[in-house]
This record gives C-alpha cells, structure tokens and sequence, in this order.
C-alpha cells in the first residue's frame, strides 16, 4: 500500500507500530506492515518518530513536488545489495549490450505508443488518422533497428532526434482523439501550459518515482544513464528506463480526460499562463494512477501487477549488470 500525503496541513505521527494520518479533526491508524511508500507533497508533514518507523521497517518516504516528481528520499541505512552490481553498470555503459539495450527500449517504447493509439480509435475516420501515424513511427523503428555501433555515444544524439520526432507523432495523434476541452497544442513539461499537460506531467513524476525506488532497491546507481546525457544531480538511468513504462502514465492520463473528470476545480491557472492541477485533481490522478499500477497483468509469461513488473526488470537488470564483471 501506498500512503499519499497531499492535502495541505496533513500530518504523519507514530503510534508503537503503527503510523496516524491527523488532517483536521479526523485522525486515522495504520498499521506499518501495510504500507511499502509513503509520499508526502508541500504542505503535509512527517514527525521523525513517523521517519524513524519508516526507517525500521524499511519503508520508502518520498518528497514530492507539484508535478509527482520526487525531491527527496529517505531510505533505510542498508544498501541491501553488493557493489559488484554497481561497478558492472560502469562497465556495460561501454559495451556494444548498451547499444542493443538503448535500441530495443526506444523500439518498445514505439510499439507501446502504436498499440494505444490504436486503442484510441472510436471511428473510421480516426482510425485512418491511427493507421497513418502508426506507419509513420514504423518507419523510425526501421531505422532504429538498421543501427549499428560500438559505442552508445556514437549513435546517442541520433537515437536522441528519431525518438523526440516519434513522440511528437504520437502526441499529435493522441490530441486529435481527445476531448476538446483537453486538446492540447503542444507537449508542454516545464511548467504545463494546459490541463492535459499538467495531468501527463504528474502521472509522468509518479511513475518516475516508481522506477527509480525500483532501481535503488535492486542495488543499481540510478545516476549512471546510457541515453540520456549525464546531468549533476540528476538521476539520468531513471529517463532510460521509464521510456519502457511511460504507455502506462499516458493511459491513465488519457483515460481520465475521456471520463470528463477534470473541471475547473482540479487545476489553476496562473498569471505566467501555466497550469498546475490542485488538490482535488492530485487526488484524482493519485488514486487513478495507484489502482492501475496494482492491476494484474501478465508480461512475458508472468501475472504480476505492474509495479512488481517494474521491480522484476530492475532485478533483471541487475544481474545483467553483475554478469559483466
């Protein structure tokens, strides 16, 4: 279970084993053996007998922003895993399986966004507006595949341009199925300029913070990417392997501007012209974006939900690390 503290003035305490979520004059028990994350946003605060708990039963406490996206960790004292993982992650970044790797990612993160557009289509029209767009990003994973090199350096910044080019097809194919209200017109990150953007912004920043919980606790440095470009601070291997699960955010994003859920009151618009989803439309992502991640489904021959599948990758991935050395 993930407990999600987002509405302003909330506050986490301790009680023997067990944590209390007071908001208001409601107070509410939780026994800490249900719980494996807890997220807090501005506004809602933790006591360090609460952090102390977390620590010994080793559950993740993570501080958010406005967009979902993780600020700060803290995690339990222990690794939990050897550093042989860590020094073959150095190794295989120069390795002809990071080219493979990088390529096959960008490949399924393609075949992802094909399938759900093609799940979009309601009418004939728009499924000659799917076809077209699906044909089209065929085309780069042609290219992708034709690649050759020794090094992942060599071929980045072209991996680079034919995967920002496909997502623009795709967003642009995504916008002609939404609502009117939620169409947008263009990806906007930082900050979104409309709802949509805000609402893909968020779901974007919780499945990030998924990932790279995933990769820590399979003992991977989340700050060692391939792809994307090293960056200070900034945990680039998390950019690298979300491309895999991103359908994931997108659908849940899509699936509630279709239910026509977002009014007026689950976001603001501010003077610079951006928008930022507010309590009641946090509530609503959160809520939508955990149920789905709990959803069982099966990948590769195995029926997990989808956050197991994300942790079982990132186990996967590290023995593919460690098999190095």
């Amino acid at each position: 279970m993930e407990l999600v503290l987002s509405t302003y003035g909330t506050t986490l305490n301790r009680d023997n084993g067990a944590f209390v979520v007071t908001q208001q004059n409601l107070r509410q028990r939780i026994p800490a053996d249900d719980i494996n994350t807890i997220q807090i946003s501005r506004g809602a605060s933790i006591t360090s007998d609460a952090v102390l708990l977390a620590m010994e039963k080793e559950i993740e406490v993570i501080f958010v922003d406005q967009q979902g996206k993780p600020q700060g960790r803290i995690w339990s004292p222990r690794y939990g895993s050897i550093s042989t993982i860590r020094k073959g992650q150095l190794k295989y970044t120069e390795t002809q399986h990071a080219v493979r790797w990088i390529c096959d990612i960008i490949i399924k993160k393609i075949s992802n966004q094909q399938a759900l557009m093609m799940a979009m289509m309601q009418n004939d029209e728009q499924k000659t507006i799917a076809e077209n767009a699906v044909l089209r990003l065929q085309n780069y994973q042609n290219k992708i595949r034709q690649l050759q090199a020794d090094r992942l350096q060599d071929i980045a910044a072209t991996l680079r341009g034919w995967e920002g080019a496909a997502s623009k097809i795709y967003f642009e194919t995504m916008n002609t199925f939404l609502p009117a209200d939620m169409q947008i017109n263009e990806r906007t990150q930082h900050p979104a300029m409309d709802p949509f953007n805000a609402m893909l912004n968020y779901t974007y920043g919780m499945l990030y913070s998924k990932i790279e919980a995933a990769l820590i606790k399979a003992g991977i440095d989340p700050y060692i990417g391939l792809l994307h470009r090293d960056e200070y601070n900034r945990p680039v291997l998390v950019y690298d392997v979300i491309e895999i699960y991103r359908i994931w955010a997108d659908y849940v994003a899509y699936n509630i501007a279709c239910q026509n859920v977002i009014t007026a009151d689950c976001y603001s618009i501010r003077a610079d012209g951006s928008c930022w989803l507010e309590g009641l439309g946090r509530r609503i992502i959160i809520q939508a974006f955990n149920d789905y991640m709990e959803d069982i489904v099966e990948i590769n021959g195995t029926s997990r939900t989808r956050e197991t599948h994300i942790n079982l990758y990132a186990q996967n991935l590290a023995q593919k690390f460690k098999n190095i050395i």
